[in-house]
């Protein structure tokens, strides 16, 4: 049965994702040139993968009995050359970095030179924040590695970037292999986070899970309360990005965790496209990252729990399925390392539920392809991407625009 529903996901995604064929394979292998202006992103990476006997691959999407350590250092190309929000990848082998992303090194590395690194990067941030990235369903290893680089540049996040990646076929006809992949990776994830915890130069851990990855991240952090009676103090804060999760799952998963937890932001789509047919496959129960977080039961539990929501339904992006915007959008990805930074929670209320960022804008040849009209719905101050202006001013400002361009094509 869970086959059969894999396979309805597929033929339902398949149209959506068709842009993603055409991403090269092997693009792992390190490169020596180096580009002017391009940022070198280092990051230490856990994983539950097979080894790949292809050293431009790494790792491949089978399950391995025990984690493997490596070390990676991504180039991203200078802004001047790409959008910010999106992955640059490579149209052929070797990169361009001055356009693409490239791989600067690949390592393979035991315990204790992870731990060496750690130190390092930790010391070249100047403070014990830790970053840890939990990717999604039907990723491959490059395009985890490739995500978190660009997270971390994009958000400008003084953290040490540490990459969970589990063993994710890259498939779409892998959906029911991926889930059960995310059940034989929780003590593997729960083994790295205490890790971390028990490092005396790491201060403060957060969190960043996408879509399925949120049900292992979420399972993780369970087992830890249970074994332990709370998750650590040290693992302060845990976004949820599109989470692929059943609301009622995450009510259990919840309150085993206990009222003793890390502070949690829920960012939503109501138009996700992917988590729209996960809700098919998986029985009609709502997915928690795509409710309405303003009407009830959400609205009552999620105040009741204390979880900010940013609600990012109508807000644009380059992905098709709408699944990926909390690291798609600059102001967005950029609050989220302004709050790192500051080592506050990514909400502007102590007690709020909402902040909305809801856009629905109307492109027509009327006014030459400007933005006709763009309205805000609830604006909460939501953040402040570059300590200015709050993000709630500047969607103002492009309404203004908006209109004035509408009145601009009217008088032609």
């Amino acid at each position: 049965m869970l086959r059969c529903r894999a396979l309805l996901l597929c033929s339902v995604l398949v149209t959506s994702l068709v842009g993603c064929a055409g991403r090269p394979e092997g693009v792992l292998s390190p490169i020596e040139t180096r580009a002017p202006g391009a940022t070198p992103v280092e990051m230490v990476v856990a994983t539950t993968r097979q080894r790949s006997s292809d050293g431009s691959r790494l790792f491949t999407g089978e399950r391995a009995q025990t984690i493997t350590l490596a070390e990676m250092v991504v180039s991203v190309p200078p802004d001047s050359a790409r959008v910010i929000g999106e992955v640059q990848w490579p149209r052929a082998n070797p990169p361009d970095p001055a356009r693409e992303f490239a791989t600067l090194s690949a390592r393979i590395v035991e315990i204790d030179e992870a731990q060496s690194t750690l130190r390092r990067l930790l010391a070249t941030k100047g403070h014990g924040r830790v970053l840890v990235f939990v990717h999604g369903y039907n990723n491959r290893f490059a395009d985890a590695v490739f995500s978190l680089a660009q997270i971390a540049h994009d958000s400008r996040a003084p953290a040490v970037p540490v990459l969970f990646t589990w063993p994710s076929r890259g498939r779409l006809m892998a959906y029911a292999y991926d889930r059960a992949s995310t059940n034989t990776s929780r003590d593997a994830l729960e083994g790295v986070l205490t890790a971390l915890v028990n490092n005396p130069r790491v201060t403060e851990i957060s969190i960043l899970a996408h879509s399925m990855g949120n049900w292992l991240t979420l399972e993780t952090l369970r087992q830890m309360a249970i074994r332990s009676g709370r998750v650590p103090v040290k693992i302060r804060q845990v976004m949820l990005a599109a989470p692929d999760v059943d609301v009622d799952e995450f009510r259990a998963q919840l309150n085993a965790i206990g009222p003793v937890r890390p502070q949690m932001t829920l960012f939503v789509s109501r138009d996700d496209r992917a988590l729209a047919v996960s809700q098919r496959v998986w029985g009609s129960v709502a997915r928690l990252g795509a409710v309405d977080p303003n009407v009830e039961p959400y609205r009552s539990h999620l105040a009741r729990e204390r979880i900010a929501v940013i609600d990012l339904t109508g807000a644009g992006g380059a992905d098709p399925l709408h699944h990926s915007r909390f690291a798609e959008l600059p102001n967005v990805v950029r609050s989220i390392g302004r709050r790192l930074a500051s080592g506050q929670p990514l909400h502007g209320r102590e007690h709020g539920l909402t902040e909305h960022i809801g856009l629905a804008a109307t492109h027509g040849a009327a006014v030459v392809g400007a933005v006709a009209g763009i309205a805000i719905s609830a604006p909460l101050a939501a953040v402040d991407p570059d300590g200015h202006e709050s993000l709630e001013e500047q969607l103002r400002h492009m309404q203004q625009q908006g209109q004035a361009a509408l009145g601009g094509a009217h008088r032609r």
